[in-house]
């Protein structure tokens, strides 16, 4: 588990300024509309996850594997009461800082370097979330677990769909850079939701994705 957590630091690491482009669209015209074709599914579980944090105003949330902020950033705006996120990379997580005092929301966000599982931490909240974070983890059920024990409302997680054209494309693409990426079926994800404790889950099919919503 350490060393997946290495490689996954050090390729964050080295994809943190790509990654951003995807969001904030600075490429070249050609290449965002690529995206928005190849990646649409990207822009939807933003949406999909926004707006299943309702209602977010006064309300505490965690986001697991939080990049450079882009969620945690949002939901302060909105006006969360706090969010913390968290996060292995350090550039990541420098970016997110960076974002959230030029949002002036700094007072509300907070990050902190660390894999949930090693997060020793008394504090709960009312969602925590993890999008784009089960597509690099290839046993969900500890995290999930250890995301139920933090959470008093309810959890929302992407997994990528197993069945998919795209699979094995962006499997290849992602091992020649050295990076492992997971695949899931729907079944799997209900029983990492049932086993992990929560009471019920929804789960919806956006695009590539399966995005899932377990209560507490």
């Amino acid at each position: 588990m350490k060393n997946e957590l290495k490689i996954q630091e050090d390729y964050w690491d080295r994809q943190s300024g790509e990654f951003e482009k995807i969001y904030n669209h600075k490429k070249s015209s050609l290449w965002a509309i690529l995206d928005r074709i190849f990646r649409k599914d990207m822009y939807q579980r933003y949406i999909f996850t926004l707006e299943n944090c309702e209602p977010v105003e006064n309300r505490a949330f965690l986001d697991v594997g939080c990049g450079n902020g882009l969620y945690s950033i949002e939901l302060a705006r909105r006006g969360a009461g706090r969010v913390v996120g968290i996060d292995i990379s350090s550039i990541m997580l420098a970016k997110s800082v960076s974002y959230a005092e030029q949002e002036k929301v700094d007072d509300t966000c907070s990050f902190v370097q660390t894999d949930v599982l090693n997060w020793e931490t008394d504090d709960r909240f009312d969602v925590s979330f993890g999008i784009g974070l089960f597509d690099y983890i290839r046993e969900p059920l500890p995290v999930l677990t250890r995301m139920r024990e933090l959470t008093t409302d309810k959890t929302i997680a992407s997994f990528p769909r197993f069945w998919t054209w795209r699979a094995p494309v962006r499997k290849t693409r992602l091992w020649l850079r050295g990076c492992p990426v997971y695949f899931f079926r729907r079944q799997q994800v209900e029983s990492f939701f049932a086993e992990a404790g929560y009471s019920r889950t929804e789960i919806r099919t956006v695009g590539k994705l399966f995005c899932a919503i377990g209560h507490c």
